[in-house]
């Protein structure tokens, strides 16, 4: 039996969160509020801890990706977590269509570093007791295999995103709950987040539901696990995006705040060292034949959204491509969201990655905090809105991978 109740592990970093997530700060100077996709326990809440350490920063959960916006560009949370997209399942659309701003809520937003967090869902459920060892077609599937009977699950819950990195498993849980041909038939529902769905399978008395999250929620919960290692791919990670709010006395249009806080300074000196350090290292190999990996130069990434008139200029689409490939920039990601603003228009999102190449040996501050030197980025921005007016930059911060 995998019980899962009872104190938090010390390496978890969430046993002081669950009590503290939604509290003040207490001491004379008040700390940031850094906003999350609640409840606690979700992996949203995981990559907050990783980026903003509750000592330093007051942690307050959200219901939904919307509320994350809107709670940061009200001024509630200096900052907001969300995720953006996920190695097996692609881009998060919920957190796209807030990006996309249709109603002009978020005019203030921008995103100013990423995170990513390895990913490993686990079906959070009650053990049957009285029931035996796994039936025969589940136990067929090896991958994974659960470590109790599963017999009993008539619903899981969980977030669409988590739902669809798992895919292999809930067919083969599906299979067999059609193999026993007791008429049961398993239910999926989605919810808010996968902390939400924890919540939710541990409120059934029951026991026949349960939810796909992670193996903290369940101790938080006190569930138990009934199946690890439940996603498709084991090299499955989730990015996530630190939203903040640009003062209403800065040009919307520019690329930077003034002055940069502490603890972002901070992460880009860790960063640019390591950089350093790699590329040091590889240099220093001279029977190396093949060029390393890592970039001579720290890496940053910015993000964009247009609309274009498809229907009015033929090849519009691709005349904004050839902005970024005229200005040699790196395009690693092109995204899109319906516009409403008529059937079959879209809003368009591009990542895209250069060098701080000026700041090669800068150690963050001073010239080291101005994400377009050269202003490169800044040229090519121009020359979209020349071909789709309306263009907007969305963020620009160092890149972690």
């Amino acid at each position: 039996m995998e019980v899962s109740s009872g104190p938090l592990p010390e390496d978890t970093g969430l046993g002081a969160a669950a009590g503290t997530a939604t509290g003040a700060a207490t001491s004379a100077t008040p700390k940031p509020t850094v906003c999350f996709l609640g409840p606690i326990g979700s992996y949203t809440h995981q990559a907050t801890l990783d980026t903003f350490p509750e000592e330093r920063f007051d942690l307050l959960p959200v219901e939904t990706i919307k509320d994350i916006f809107t709670t940061t560009q009200s001024g509630r949370a200096d900052y907001g977590v969300v995720p953006f997209e996920n190695s097996t399942n692609g881009s998060v659309v919920f957190t796209l269509d807030q990006f996309a701003d249709r109603d002009g809520e978020f005019p203030d937003l921008s995103v100013c570093a990423e995170a990513y967090l390895a990913v490993h869902h686990c079906l959070l459920g009650r053990i049957a007791h009285e029931l035996g060892p796994p039936s025969s077609p589940m136990e067929a599937s090896k991958d994974p295999l659960p470590q109790h009977d599963l017999s009993h699950i008539e619903r899981v819950y969980s977030h669409p995103q988590a739902f669809g990195q798992c895919t292999r498993f809930l067919r083969a849980l599906r299979s067999a709950a059609k193999a026993r041909g007791d008429g049961g038939a398993l239910e999926t529902v989605d919810v808010s987040s996968t902390s939400r769905a924890a919540e939710l399978a541990a409120a059934d008395a029951s026991g026949r539901s349960a939810a796909v999250g992670s193996a903290v929620a369940a101790r938080l919960l006190g569930l138990d696990v009934l199946a690890r290692a439940v996603e498709d791919r084991d090299d499955n990670v989730t990015r996530f995006f630190v939203l903040r709010r640009r003062r209403q006395e800065d040009d919307k249009d520019n690329m930077k705040d003034d002055v940069d806080p502490e603890w972002l300074r901070e992460r880009r000196r860790r960063r640019r060292a390591a950089v350093r350090a790699a590329a040091a290292a590889a240099e220093g190999e001279e029977d190396k034949k093949e060029a390393t990996t890592t970039p001579p130069h720290p890496r940053a990434k910015a993000l964009a959204s247009f609309a274009v008139p498809h229907h009015r200029h033929p090849g519009a689409l691709a005349d904004v491509l050839d902005c970024f490939r005229r200005a040699r920039l790196n395009l690693t990601s092109i995204n899109s969201r319906p516009s409403l603003a008529a059937p079959f228009r879209y809003v368009f999102f591009v990542e895209f990655e250069f060098e701080f190449e000026f700041d090669f040996r800068s150690d963050g501050d001073n010239g080291g905090d101005d994400p377009d030197p050269g202003g490169r980025v800044r040229r090519v921005l121009a020359d979209v809105a020349g071909v789709a007016p309306g263009a907007r930059w969305l963020g620009t911060w160092d890149s972690m991978r």
